[in-house]
């Protein structure tokens, strides 16, 4: 039996990120929330009370992240690594709650809309899609690859997005002096949102009960495996997420005895894994086909006719 261990770099420190979108955001939320309520503006208060769990979300994914870099031991031989999908789990879970909540009283304002300060709303919204906007940006390159800072990005660019659509009620009131408007833009923001999080905490549970990560192709992995020169046979072929960002495979390949030796064979496995899916852990088991009986270390036993 052969098997290879490519373990995965320590993905980048994004620790000054979250600092800084943490305290932004926190400032943000409080002024928010202050002039929503001064002003009696539904949507700035849906949009603070947004914010405010994005503060969590992004403490929640900080939380994640730093946990993943704990070093493994004898009784966590993966370390803290999956703290990560348990962060964008709590994430998820928390947006779908705040968004319910705020539907409630939308739906409640509509039936007794009150006058709001337009120019107030949109100046204040004005200024969160500046602080969104640089927030999401800071996480725009670890998106791509962490399902964790995915979270992050995604939550702070829709936040953007929402305080524009703010910025349009306040000036739509301004304009029109439709008292409805605000918590109609309110329940668009809602739906917006809970949508992006449905599909944020779908994600996140799939990898919690160890689902192939997004991107990875497990019959694509198969085929790659049976097209290398000399193998015969592949089972127990696993794929699952040590973080949301790490991905695992273990597999036996079962090679013709005659074809290249198991070491070169092993190398091979791991290095086209990792270039075409970008698999970065792997465990390998080579067994030699010898007339039907796969053979591993030294031991050979009857084929599965199955």
């Amino acid at each position: 039996m052969s098997a290879g261990h490519n373990h995965s770099h320590t993905p980048p420190n994004f620790g000054r990120a979250f600092a800084i979108g943490v305290g932004l955001n926190l400032g943000f939320v409080l002024a928010e929330a202050l002039v929503g309520w001064r002003v009696g503006s539904l949507a700035l208060i849906a949009d603070a009370g947004h914010n405010l769990s994005d503060v969590g979300g992004l403490i929640l994914a900080w939380a994640g992240l730093a946990a993943s870099r704990l070093r493994a031991s004898d009784r966590r031989t993966y370390g803290w690594r999956r703290a990560s999908i348990l962060a964008s789990v709590a994430n998820a879970v928390i947006l779908l709650v705040v968004m319910g909540s705020i539907a409630w009283e939308a739906v409640h304002r509509l039936r007794t809309a009150s006058p709001i300060e337009g120019g107030v709303v949109m100046l204040v919204a004005g200024i969160g899609v500046i602080v969104n906007a640089v927030t999401a940006w800071m996480f725009m390159a670890g998106s791509r690859s962490d399902l964790n800072l995915r979270g992050a990005y995604l939550h702070m660019a829709a936040d953007a997005l929402v305080s524009v659509g703010v910025v349009l009620s306040g000036a739509l009131y301004v304009w029109q002096g439709w008292t409805w408007i605000d918590p109609v833009v309110t329940l668009l923001i809602v739906v917006v949102i809970a949508a992006g999080s449905w599909s944020l905490f779908r994600q996140s549970l799939h990898l919690l009960f160890d689902g192939v990560p997004e991107g990875i192709d497990v019959p694509a992995v198969r085929a790659l495996l049976l097209a290398m020169p000399g193998v015969t046979r592949v089972h127990d072929l696993h794929v699952w997420a040590m973080s949301t960002s790490d991905v695992a495979l273990s597999v036996h390949v079962v090679a013709d005895a005659a074809a290249a030796p198991p070491a070169n064979l092993l190398q091979a496995v791991t290095i086209a894994l990792h270039d075409r899916f970008g698999i970065e852990h792997t465990t390998v088991q080579i067994e030699a086909d010898v007339d039907g009986r796969e053979c591993a270390t030294g031991a050979c036993v009857q084929c599965d006719p199955a």
